[in-house]
């Protein structure tokens, strides 16, 4: 079965096959650096490194492309407004570029700590000023757009086949349009290549038409095809940005160019929050930093990066994933029930004694990566792809607890999660944490807590119980309360 993934273009899924034999140009739309990352960024660059991942996976030579949005994005996404990045750099009082690089570090590092690997390329878009006045230069040649006091428009009644990525009417919109859309523009519909900055305007370049910035749509496009020529084999982004941005982006690169920009589009779904679309203005927004660090208030507890990483593989990219304490508690059970068992196979390795693999689990084992491929094959089924993984695990565990097992087995083992659940889901580690020398210290220290927690709790002292299970977990220590004893593990 070859890879199949759904295009919004078409509206269906194909088989993918790449422009050029053996090479992938992907690009993915980064984020815009005014704020931290959130549950939303995580959803969908997750979702792509996961696609990169598994493209490398099937021996393509993959060139990632994912931007760093610096200016010209303006607060009500389109035409209007004040530009993102400035404007909070007016509520935290320091120069927008500051802002940019603060925040673009911070999405750096929370990208990292959920595994995500970096792109091969992160441009950004005040680094290419000038090949985006030149493209606004040659789409004003080709009569596609438009200068008015300053600024300049695309006139997308020049542009035939605006609308079909959305699958919106031109008319509809020029019907539906606000009365309040800038009187610069020859339709409501129109959309900006380039900005005229107010003199007070910090971040502003020369060009033609005098001092301004870049439309946000506009920087997509020129850096797309600047590191990944003019037809690009993926683009992918929010569903939210199916339109205008990446309309727009369409009718910029294929009017200057006159070639198919985009052969695959794919679009991840959102995040809402028990239910609710994730808004600040409902107070429901939850950045990943607060996730990592337990500081919200719709939080129990702090969580492991990965845990996060496994709660959106368990959904589709497609399908919009509803996020709750109950089910990231959930989802960081699974992760670890993973991590457990890859860990207990390669303590047992290094004492294992020479052996082969036996024919029936060898089948079993082939078994379970057909089933892994095939679900992935399925325009990234991840959540399919997960339940293989634990099936993978109870076989594991049950080898492990029933049988004595030799290299060859725990080898063969070892390297099936590394390759699908490290390589592929990004969720099984090259290396845990050694446990050191001094488990035994360890362990009797451990136990001390668990039977004064277990006095406690006998004399109803539960805010004290409570206190050294917390104390612990900052250190590092799971408690697991059985039917008679408690027992302990490292996260």
């Amino acid at each position: 079965m070859t890879l199949e993934l759904y295009n919004s273009l078409t509206r269906r899924k194909e088989e993918f096959q790449p422009l050029h034999k053996g090479k992938v140009g992907m690009y993915v739309c980064g984020p815009t650096v005014y704020g931290h990352a959130h549950l939303g960024h995580a959803k969908s660059y997750i979702s792509f490194d996961m696609l990169a991942r598994y493209l490398r996976y099937l021996g393509y030579n993959v060139t990632y492309v994912q931007n760093i949005t610096d200016v010209g994005h303006l607060t009500d996404n389109a035409d209007e407004g004040e530009d993102k990045i400035a404007k909070q750099a007016e509520i935290e009082k320091k120069h927008p570029m500051a802002i940019a690089e603060y925040y673009t570090k911070s999405y750096f590092d929370d990208m990292d700590r959920l595994n995500c690997l970096r792109p091969d390329i992160s441009p950004r878009a005040s680094g290419h000023i000038i090949e985006q006045i030149e493209l606004v230069k040659k789409l004003l040649e080709k009569g596609y757009a438009y200068e008015v006091n300053g600024s300049v428009y695309f006139e997308v009644a020049k542009f035939a086949e605006y609308g079909k990525l959305s699958g919106r009417n031109v008319d509809d919109m020029l019907a539906g349009a606000r009365v309040e859309v800038s009187q610069e523009k020859k339709n409501p519909a129109d959309f900006a290549l380039w900005k005229k900055a107010e003199a007070n305007h910090i971040m502003q370049w020369p060009s033609p038409w005098g001092m301004g910035y870049p439309g946000w749509h506009l920087e997509c496009s020129v850096m797309a095809n600047k590191y990944l020529g003019e037809t690009i084999d993926i683009h992918g982004g929010g569903l939210d940005n199916k339109f205008p941005h990446h309309e727009c982006e369409i009718a910029q690169a294929e009017a200057a160019n006159e070639k198919q920009f985009v052969r695959f589009w794919l679009h991840n779904n959102m995040v809402t929050v028990d239910s609710q679309k994730m808004s600040k203005s409902l107070g429901n927004f939850i950045t990943l930093k607060q996730v990592f660090s337990g500081a919200h208030e719709r939080l129990t507890r702090a969580y492991e990066p990965l845990a996060v990483r496994q709660l959106v593989l368990n959904s589709h990219y497609r399908s919009p994933l509803d996020f709750s304490d109950a089910v990231l508690f959930a989802a960081q059970s699974g992760y670890e029930k993973i991590s457990q068992c890859v860990q207990a196979v390669r303590k047992q390795l290094a004492d294992a004694t020479e052996g082969e693999i036996g024919k029936e689990l060898a089948e079993e084992l082939e078994s379970i990566k057909t089933k892994f491929e095939e679900a992935m094959n399925d325009d990234l089924n991840t959540s399919v792809a997960l339940a293989s993984m634990f099936e993978l695990v109870r076989l594991t565990n049950n080898l492990l607890e029933n049988t004595d097992t030799n290299s060859a087995t725990l080898t063969a083992i070892d390297n099936m999660f590394t390759k699908l659940g490290g390589d592929v889901l990004g969720i099984v580690k090259d290396e845990y944490q050694s446990a050191g020398t001094d488990d035994n210290l360890l362990d009797g220290l451990v136990k001390m807590l668990i039977e004064q927690r277990t006095i406690a709790r006998q004399v109803k002292e539960f805010a004290a119980a409570d206190a050294i299970r917390d104390q612990l977990d900052e250190l590092g220590i799971t408690l697991e309360d059985g039917k008679d004893d408690t027992a302990w593990r490292r996260k």
